[in-house]
């Protein structure tokens, strides 16, 4: 840090009451951001013409992923991410209700540790805001996995304005209940964020913040004047979009242009087709879309500004990623949807989303969405930032990455020990490698596994090197060549037929390991 960095950094402290010595812990401070249901070209450094200054910034100061892998859903992800593990290695094969099943009984078991459990040993400060949703009820809550401090959705979806019926929220290890006014859920996930931040800076220990924002995932609820600042921008169309989008990626060098962008999705129409009221409507859909978007981004600009003031933003290890591909679903929430007041997206009483026109927009150049294990599913967009130690700050790397990978990270950055034990039973060992080698050396990432591998309700993936065998449920295997073929448009099944037999092994030898069970033939869930 340059002295005037530093006399900023401290005239900052002093304005905001932290008073804090300065650090002489070295280990970085953590942080991880997990945005939800965000698609692979939304923000601002993968193409996206959504207004996202602080993750553009977080990319020049540090490394973007082209290949970072996450689940396709949201629980899977979330227990893969904080365990090191594959997800039903961590008993969330599924969702979050008990299927009686090991791998699939709905909350973390004690056979993985988090990630707050093993920082907290080592003198790490821990903490979480935002949403948890590999655990529902106690002690399966975060506060019971090691974190000091939570605040946020214990559960999935819910109403930003306020809490819909059946979700759970917490403050540490308490239910909490919004207030009747002024709550929005994005930014209480800031707020609280910051205050923890503000307070544990005053200690001389380092921290680990998990910021897991509910946004954008549905329902499309924004504040008016976000919602103002995107309407018309989304006239274009999806079409156009699409082919802005791509072109962008393709200048910045995260696609090769080689690779050609999916055609439009077979359910959607073009955008030509539709009459002047319809894209009105539609245009409203991406208008509350992208101000979720922003309004994220602008709290994870507080969150850093406030690292920043405490003079531990340049020793930070910053990770941000989406949990899963953009979101095609409609009919959402159970029925709420059908039943909501307004029809319009943004307000408190609506309930809706922006559906498969705009969530195959999102996942630009990919096909496919989240739940499934095609590129648009599983493709995130992720940014790893370490101002203090990264070399080549603003770059693009190609390494392949994966949610598995963010434990062994984080064991390497911090010098903390993985146990063998969890109150007595024995921990399986992290499933990834260390990204430290490709984010702050930029060299490769060698895997002593035969490759990485996917499994949620049916859909299917292994990828070795640049193979990659995917299926969708009930359908038959697909071969890929991603090298030349990173849109999934060629399938080579049929003409390497021996490829994808020993790849299907592989990938059963895995299933079998991690206790993966046809779909179909999954119990119902356990009556509590």
């Amino acid at each position: 840090m340059n002295r005037r960095s530093f006399l900023a950094a401290s005239a900052g402290a002093a304005a905001s009451g932290l008073g804090a010595a300065p650090r002489r812990d070295p280990r970085p401070d953590i942080v991880l951001i997990l945005a939800d249901d965000l698609g692979f070209s939304d923000i601002g450094c993968f193409g996206g013409e959504i207004e996202t200054p602080n993750l553009d910034r977080l990319a020049r100061r540090g490394v973007r992923f082209s290949q970072f892998y996450c689940a396709a859903r949201c629980c899977p992800t979330r227990a893969s991410l904080l365990t090191g593990l594959y997800p039903h290695q961590a008993g969330v094969g599924h969702m979050v209700e008990d299927r009686g099943l090991p791998a699939y009984q709905g909350y973390l078991n004690r056979r993985c540790v988090t990630l707050a459990e093993v920082l907290k040993p080592a003198g790490y400060t821990t903490l979480m805001s935002g949403k948890w949703h590999v655990g529902e009820r106690r002690p399966h809550w975060p506060c019971d996995r090691g974190f000091d401090r939570y605040f946020g959705l214990i559960s999935g979806a819910s109403s930003y304005f306020r809490l819909d019926p059946g979700r759970t929220m917490a403050l540490d290890n308490e239910p909490w209940t919004p207030p009747r006014e002024g709550f929005y859920m994005t930014n209480a996930i800031t707020d609280h964020a910051v205050r923890m931040v503000r307070d544990a800076a005053l200690k001389q220990n380092p921290l680990f913040l998990y910021l897991a924002y509910t946004a954008p995932h549905w329902p499309l609820h924004a504040l008016p004047e976000d919602i103002a600042k995107y309407r018309g921008r989304y006239r274009k169309g999806w079409d156009r979009l699409r082919g802005e989008r791509h072109e962008r990626q393709i200048a910045m060098g995260l696609m090769d242009r080689s690779w050609p962008l999916s055609p439009r999705d077979a359910g959607v129409p073009a955008w030509d087709s539709l009459s002047q009221k319809e894209k009105e409507e539609w245009d409203l859909r991406m208008a509350v879309y992208a101000a979720q978007v922003d309004c994220m981004d602008r709290g994870i600009g507080r969150v850093l500004a406030e690292l920043e003031r405490a003079g531990r933003l340049d020793n930070a290890f910053v990770l941000f990623l989406s949990d899963n591909g953009g979101c095609a679903e409609q009919n959402i929430g159970g029925g709420m949807e059908r039943r909501a007041a307004n029809p319009a997206p943004g307000p408190a009483d609506s309930f809706t989303s922006y559906r498969r026109p705009w969530a195959n927009a999102s996942n630009t150049p990919f096909r496919l969405y989240k739940q499934y294990t095609h590129e648009g599913g599983i493709s995130a967009p992720a940014i790893a930032a370490w101002t203090s130690r990264i070399r080549q700050p603003g770059t693009i790397t190609h390494e392949l990455a994966h949610i598995v990978d963010v434990m062994p990270t984080v064991l390497r950055i911090s010098g903390a020990a993985y146990p063998r034990e969890n109150q007595g039973e024995p921990v399986q060992p992290p499933e990834g490698v260390s990204l430290t080698t490709c984010v702050v050396h930029g060299g490769g990432l060698p895997r002593n596994a035969p490759g990485l591998f996917w499994e949620h309700q049916g859909h299917k993936a292994f990828r070795q090197g640049n193979w990659k065998l995917v299926a969708s449920r009930g359908q038959a295997w697909e071969l890929y060549d991603l090298a030349a073929d990173r849109t999934e448009l060629f399938d080579l099944a049929a003409r390497l037929p021996k490829r994808a037999e020993q790849m299907a092994a592989e990938w059963q030898r895995w299933a079998s390991r991690c206790g993966v069970v046809e779909f179909d033939q999954l119990p119902p869930p356990v009556k509590r």
